[in-house]
């Protein structure tokens, strides 16, 4: 087995989020489902754009998000991700860099843009999100780093891959890679409108063992057993994949395994600004525990923590350092 150079590494689409306030008014008058992501084109996107409010442009994507917090905990963290060689594309690789991840994918010298997210924000915090992937959508099985996979202790994945085909490829690409090097592979299954596109495909994953650890929230569960009792869906997930974190809002969140179910409460919030990236944050804060060799109550923990402070803001990076944080809340020494 090779030795570890990184704690984790994670893969998915590079984005640049475009972050704007907006009104259920705006999301009805456009046909957008309140609290889905809906992939979009370029003419969709430029529309969009035009009509929405001022935005905060902050780099995004959710593996990314992931690999930023991570960082920020003290892991060491890689991210591989596609964008073109244009504006955007060199304000996602400085930001990805800058927040301590290293980022080698070369950028497209042609091709579409770098993908861009338009997230909507709504009064209680909700994000509707329309991404035109651009870009992103050209990662290829070749541009899998073989060394960074062999030498993570875990990769981490995006459900959102599923979408682009030769994205699809590089993620069952990397995953054998990590297996071969007796590494451990997760999958986020993003959001519930991805389970519905790509359900028995994400269940096959699980079922053969390509993925041994699986994170989702309440609503991506029942999508993918198709069940509105979360009962029931956990019983079904426990059966089906290694290990699972299951987040549930402010209720908190569980580790399940065939054998045992863990939780830990939510970490309290005073404001809820914009639960964009709310779940990367959670899954960077439990990855990073998990790499420490930490237990899993103490793994939620981190991850609620991490979860709490990025919804307290706009945008899906952290703006503390979530290591302090977590040394003054007792999580890590």
């Amino acid at each position: 087995m090779s030795s570890l150079s990184l704690d984790v590494l994670t893969i998915g689409n590079a984005i640049v989020d475009v972050i704007a306030r907006t009104d259920e008014a705006f999301l009805a008058a456009h046909g957008m489902p309140k609290g889905s992501m809906t992939l979009i084109d370029e003419a969709q996107a430029e529309t969009l754009y035009g009509a929405m409010g001022p935005g905060l442009e902050i780099s995004g994507g959710s593996a990314a998000n992931t690999a930023a917090g991570a960082a920020s905990l003290g892991a060491r963290t890689g991210f591989i991700g596609k964008v073109r060689g244009d504006g955007l594309g060199g304000v996602f690789a400085h930001d990805i860099r800058a927040a301590g991840v290293a980022y080698a994918t070369a950028a497209a010298t042609d091709g579409p843009a770098t993908a861009r997210c338009l997230v909507l924000v709504t009064a209680d915090g909700e994000r509707t999100m329309n991404t035109y992937l651009g870009a992103a959508q050209n990662l290829t099985a070749a541009e899998i780093d073989a060394e960074m996979v062999r030498g993570a202790a875990i990769t981490y994945l995006e459900g959102y891959l599923w979408d682009p085909p030769a994205a699809k490829e590089a993620f069952l690409t990397a995953a054998r890679i990590a297996h071969d090097a007796g590494r451990e592979v997760a999958l986020t299954l993003s959001d519930a409108f991805c389970v519905g596109r790509y359900r028995s495909e994400f269940l096959d994953l699980m079922r053969t063992g390509v993925v041994d650890l699986v994170f989702c929230n309440e609503g991506e569960l029942k999508a993918l057993y198709e069940t509105a009792d979360v009962d029931s869906a956990l019983i079904q997930l426990r059966r089906d994949v290694a290990s699972a974190v299951v987040t549930r809002s402010e209720h908190g969140a569980l580790f399940v395994t065939k054998d045992a179910v863990v939780s830990a409460p939510a970490f309290p919030v005073e404001t809820v600004v914009d639960t964009t990236g709310a779940g990367d944050l959670f899954a960077a804060g439990f990855l990073a525990g998990r790499t420490r060799g930490l237990d899993p109550a103490t793994c939620l923990r981190l991850g609620a923590l991490a979860a709490a402070e990025v919804i307290s803001h706009m945008g899906a990076r952290p703006q503390k350092n979530l290591l302090d944080l977590a040394r003054e809340n007792g999580l890590i020494s």
